[in-house]
């Protein structure tokens, strides 16, 4: 994924600024409506470079590779 320039960047933050998304809680989709939690995790390029090789490859999210990644951790852990 190529680097924004900072013309493209100040340009995206306009946009944004003036239009928000717009987000409606009821549509929200939990499996267990007890966690609701929101979760964001900031990722090297590396590592973002690497999920999103991996998900063209295998037809699969980033969050779904990520969280075999961890179960498999957890499993050889065990």
């Amino acid at each position: 994924m190529p680097d924004m320039t900072e013309e493209e960047a100040w340009a995206l933050d306009e946009e944004v600024t003036k239009n928000p998304p717009r987000v409606d809680p009821a549509k929200a989709r939990y499996k267990d409506n007890a966690r609701r939690v929101s979760r964001m995790v900031a990722l090297d390029d590396l590592s973002a470079d690497y999920l999103i090789s991996v998900s063209a490859a295998t037809n699969k999210t980033p969050s779904e590779i990520i969280g075999e990644m961890i179960r498999e951790k957890i499993f050889s852990s065990t």
